[in-house]
């Protein structure tokens, strides 16, 4: 495991760059800021975090500026036509450039590559709001998300059902961060990596991670049910033959049977109700899934404190 203490600049490119106690520090952290949402309102006074976006953002662009502001700092949004990342300036200018400026590069885009190349070239903390490999920031959101109904995560099941993308990926590593078993459905050609299962047998060797074309099999004694869209940014060409494939991996009633009594279900939005999930089961569990929504306000600001208080 590395810890974020011994990594360059403080990065959180990938949740393999954590340790399991630096998460959990991360999330007692979180719950800190979430009860007193101003109590660092100077941590950031008189500085700037640039926040790069190649792809669009609601959650994850708003979450970062208020967090931003509320800790008393700038949140400079940059967005892809302004500066053609790799096109118009190249990653090595950007990283070196914005070092000069800024005290944390947040950034939103295609290629999980492009992340990591800027952060060789950046002298500030580098995070990953999300690529097409990964999405950290919002797992380590789930995660504190699933202790604060649970109180707990150790010995906890989580079932992700639907394609296999950037959050199941990073739900795999979290959750052998966090000793949670993970059993994930997906149709046989869209499972996530096993380059993933790889990287958390090493995180955590006795963590159990599933993988079946059998959402009922997924979902047997989960304490958490979790999708996301079927058809992410980038594939909108393949909705239609998404849509037929994946009709039998929505979490609906049937489904929310074969889960423990007392499972919860998430969703990193945006929901297309009839489509991954029914309208029945959103609306059951929509205060879990906007607090969860919520929740990423308070752990990226967890996550800015640790990376930037670090590299002070």
């Amino acid at each position: 495991m590395i810890d974020m203490t011994k990594t360059k600049n403080n990065n959180l490119i990938s949740l393999a760059d954590i340790s399991s106690n630096t998460l959990k520090q991360i999330l007692d952290l979180t719950e800190k800021l979430k009860a007193k949402p101003f109590a660092k309102s100077s941590f950031l006074k008189n500085k700037s975090i640039a926040l790069i976006f190649a792809k669009p953002s609601l959650r994850t662009r708003v979450s970062f500026e208020v967090g931003i502001n509320q800790f008393g700092g700038k949140p400079i949004t940059i967005k892809m036509d302004e500066i053609s990342v790799g096109i118009r300036e190249n990653v090595e200018d950007i990283g070196n450039v914005l070092s000069k400026y800024v005290s944390a590069i947040v950034i939103r885009t295609f290629e999980q590559k492009q992340i990591e190349e800027l952060s060789k070239f950046s002298s500030v903390p580098v995070v990953n709001a999300l690529s097409n490999d990964e999405h950290p920031c919002q797992i380590i959101s789930d995660l504190f998300t699933i202790k604060e109904f649970f109180k707990t995560l150790p010995g906890l099941k989580l079932a992700y059902i639907g394609d296999g993308n950037n959050v199941a990926n990073s739900l795999i590593l979290g959750c052998a961060l966090a000793n949670m078993d993970i059993s994930i459905a997906s149709p046989k050609n869209y499972l996530p990596s096993k380059h993933y299962v790889e990287i958390a047998k090493k995180i955590n060797p006795k963590v159990k991670v599933e993988f079946t074309s059998n959402p009922k099999l997924a979902a047997k004694n989960a304490s958490v049910l979790y999708t996301d869209v079927w058809t992410s940014m980038g594939q909108e060409k393949e909705f239609k033959k998404r849509i037929k494939i994946f009709k039998p991996y929505q979490i609906n009633d049937e489904l929310l049977s074969y889960a423990n009594k007392k499972a919860i279900v998430l969703h990193c939005l945006p929901a297309h109700k009839g489509q991954e999930i029914s309208a029945k089961v959103f609306d059951r569990f929509s205060e879990a899934i906007y607090q969860q929504a919520e929740n990423r306000l308070h752990a990226q600001k967890a996550i800015l404190m640790k990376l930037i208080g670090t590299h002070a």
